[in-house]
């Protein structure tokens, strides 16, 4: 499978019958290259329901329609827009034509802004481990660093990690750094820096704090082959 990076959260991970795309924040997203008009996709999956990770999705599952993976309460929420969805939880795992799909803890927040200065509770956060064709790709969504880190380098064999790096929100870099050695990815790509002023942060300096070459700075539209 091919696996892009797309700026902010947004990944995008093509099979060779399937597009997933992951965390579609697209327009407003200064730091992406995709244009919703644009872009086809078969399955979207969401950590949680801040705007900048929900982003597009509404507009996109219509034209496209794709279905949405997401935790139960936010999948709930997006199936009453009319949405195609599929419901998870942290912990639980499930088998897709497209591949494997399993959500793990993240620690943040989740809920959904609409209009009229309502903000709508959306359970809670997660990562996702995707599986397929004997490999594994982690995204953390937006966390801090927590222990539990620990049983996925255990427990998992990851072959490309997303680790959010901006601080403020997230783990900052120095956090991240002692996240990437507990998973034990082969390859770890910071995400989640440099869209607002307030997460703003140089990722060499990340890649610098890794052992050997576990790290790689993905610009927008850059892609990983596994």
């Amino acid at each position: 499978m091919n696996v892009s990076y797309h700026g902010h959260s947004v990944v995008q991970i093509k099979t060779d019958q399937h597009t997933i795309i992951i965390d579609p924040f697209i327009n407003g997203n200064g730091q992406t290259d995709l244009k919703t008009d644009d872009l086809k996709v078969d399955v979207i999956l969401l950590t949680h329901g801040h705007n900048d990770h929900v982003g597009d999705t509404i507009e996109l599952a219509k034209k496209n329609n794709a279905l949405v993976v997401a935790p139960f309460e936010l999948a709930t929420y997006l199936g009453w827009k009319g949405l195609n969805v599929h419901p998870m939880h942290i912990g639980g795992s499930y088998t897709f034509d497209f591949g494997t799909v399993k959500l793990t803890q993240a620690f943040h927040g989740s809920s959904y802004e609409e209009e009229g200065e309502k903000i709508v509770y959306t359970g809670m956060p997660a990562g996702i481990l995707f599986k397929h064709d004997g490999k594994t790709v982690y995204h953390a969504g937006d966390t801090g660093l927590f222990s539990d880190m620990k049983l996925l380098g255990e427990l998992e064999e990851i072959d490309l990690a997303f680790l959010p790096i901006g601080d403020n929100f997230t783990m900052g870099p120095e956090d991240a750094a002692i996240a990437a050695k507990w998973i034990k990815a082969k390859t770890v790509v910071p995400m989640h820096y440099n869209t607002f002023p307030v997460i703003e942060q140089n990722p060499q300096d990340f890649m610098d704090s890794l052992p050997g070459k576990m790290g790689k700075v993905m610009k927008a539209g850059d892609s990983i082959k596994l």
